[in-house]
This record gives structure tokens, C-alpha cells and sequence, in this order.
């Protein structure tokens, strides 16, 4: 992800088996990750970190 600092605006959202996407939150990053951590390991799988120039899956940006 090009854009990593703590106040960077991102969108975290959910993809569903479906292909269909659920916005959880748009925010810092820094709230974003709080947000993301505290959904079941089950969500955790389907989350992505997006900004205005880049998409991430949140379990590669916390694992990387």
C-alpha cells in the first residue's frame, strides 16, 4: 500500500462470497486497524484497506 501513515484517509471495507462489498468505515488508517481488529477472524478474511490510489487486503497489510 503506497499510503501508510496513521491519518491517512482509507475506506475499510467487506467483500463478500457474493462479490458484494460493505463499507465498515471511512477514517484514519490508525481507526481503520482498530475497526478491523476487532472483527471476528472470519471477517478478518474479506477486509480491505482502500485509498485514493491503492487497494490492500487487511490481512496482507498486517502480516507484511
Amino acid at each position: 500500500m503506497r499510503t501508510t501513515y496513521d491519518s491517512a484517509t482509507v475506506r475499510l471495507y467487506h467483500l463478500g462470497d457474493d462479490g458484494g462489498a460493505t463499507t465498515i468505515m471511512y477514517g484514519p488508517l490508525s481507526q481503520a486497524l482498530l475497526a478491523a481488529e476487532q472483527q471476528p477472524a472470519q471477517v478478518q478474511e474479506g477486509l480491505f484497506l482502500a485509498t485514493d490510489n491503492d487497494v490492500v487486503a487487511y490481512l496482507d497489510f498486517v502480516e507484511g
